[in-house]
């Protein structure tokens, strides 16, 4: 007997469809910069290791995705931003400020607030972060949204 619902068996946090996404993100990104771009860790001070979506050495590219589909909630927002300074951070530490840095979307949604007339956008193109926006493909982007409504939660207000 099949299970009426594949998504039943999945938690719902469970983050496998995005993970798969950025595999092609990643992909489709290298292609289309002509430079071949694979997840990097870096070695930190007292053990620490910083992991980067992908990145190449020469030349210096620094590259994090985030493979969500529409408007970004604020958490969201934060995330991204996050990521953004990770860039930065390597940037300044590992590439003497000559790295490429990217942060690779996939939908033009999801990718707005970080493009568009915001201080978060402005701030991004003045510190060289470029915004690129990898489309998906439709059977990916739906099994996404799927995703995502499976990983949200409703909000309970102050604890």
């Amino acid at each position: 007997m099949t299970d009426p619902d594949p998504d039943v068996s999945i938690a719902a946090g469970d983050s496998a469809e995005q993970r798969e996404a950025e595999v092609v993100i990643l992909a489709e990104l290298a292609r289309q910069i002509g430079i071949p771009l694979a997840p990097r860790k870096f070695p930190l001070e007292a053990g620490v290791i910083v992991t980067v979506d992908g990145a190449s050495q020469h030349p210096p590219v620094l590259v994090e995705i985030w493979a969500h589909q529409g408007p970004p909630k604020p958490a969201q927002k934060a995330k991204v931003i996050a990521d953004a300074f990770k860039l930065l951070w390597l940037d300044l530490s590992f590439f003497d400020k000559r790295a490429r840095k990217i942060l690779a979307l996939s939908d033009d949604a999801a990718a707005g607030h970080f493009r568009g007339h915001t201080w978060v956008a402005l701030a991004l193109r003045d510190l060289g972060i470029e915004v690129i926006v990898v489309q998906l493909p439709d059977t990916m982007k739906a099994q996404i949204r799927r995703a995502q409504g499976r990983q949200s939660r409703p909000f309970d207000g102050p604890l």
